[in-house]
């Protein structure tokens, strides 16, 4: 059976990440605001992506896979979101600076089959090291803007590559989004992708 897909996410970077691995989809991001009560990281994420999927299948209809995603950036096992503000930002890449955290994404897929409505959800965690960073570039970096829309104030594709001594893990996982679990996943499911259209 061949599947529309829907990705409830506004994230350009899980856009792009989607489109690197040929699947065609579209965009509806959730609106919602999400909470966890999940006592663990990985429990967190992958409740967060629940309530985006769940929010969009609801008016999915037949024939469609709806993708949620939740990013959040883990030291010292407490959650690090978006920066309200700069000075947030810069607190939080005070703390970050010369240690290593971890990127947690958790991923919920929602479609139905035979009448039946089914689900599968999972997470993957890659550890970051960030080299040493002075005030300056810290301040500098925000300076930029790049750090206000990302968890834990750094998008590791951009500028802030500069200043990462290390990945151990998937790093698409801490771009936002594991793709290549996400296939493996999908082939689980018996969800094949064509091709030549990357529809499924």
């Amino acid at each position: 059976m061949e599947y529309q897909m829907i990705l409830a996410s506004a994230s350009p970077r899980r856009r792009e990440l989607l489109s690197r691995i040929g699947l065609a989809f579209t965009v509806k991001p959730a609106c919602g605001e999400e909470r966890s009560r999940g006592a663990s990281a990985w429990e967190q994420v992958e409740e967060l992506a629940l309530q985006k999927a769940e929010e969009i299948a609801e008016e999915a209809g037949e024939n469609v896979i709806v993708i949620g995603a939740d990013t959040l950036v883990f030291l010292d096992g407490k959650p690090m979101g978006k920066p309200q503000d700069e000075k947030e930002a810069a607190r939080m890449l005070s703390a970050l600076q010369g240690r290593t955290h971890q990127v947690y994404t958790g991923v919920a897929l929602i479609w139905s089959r035979d009448g039946e409505q089914r689900r599968r959800s999972f997470h993957e965690c890659t550890d970051v090291t960030v080299y040493p960073m002075t005030q300056e570039e810290i301040l500098a970096y925000i300076r930029t803007g790049e750090p206000m829309d990302k968890a834990g104030a750094y998008g590791i594709q951009g500028l802030f590559a500069r200043h990462i001594q290390k990945i151990e893990g998937d790093y698409n996982n801490v771009v936002g989004l594991p793709v290549g679990r996400l296939y493996q996943e999908m082939k689980a499911e018996g969800i094949w992708i064509n091709e030549e259209s990357g529809n499924f």
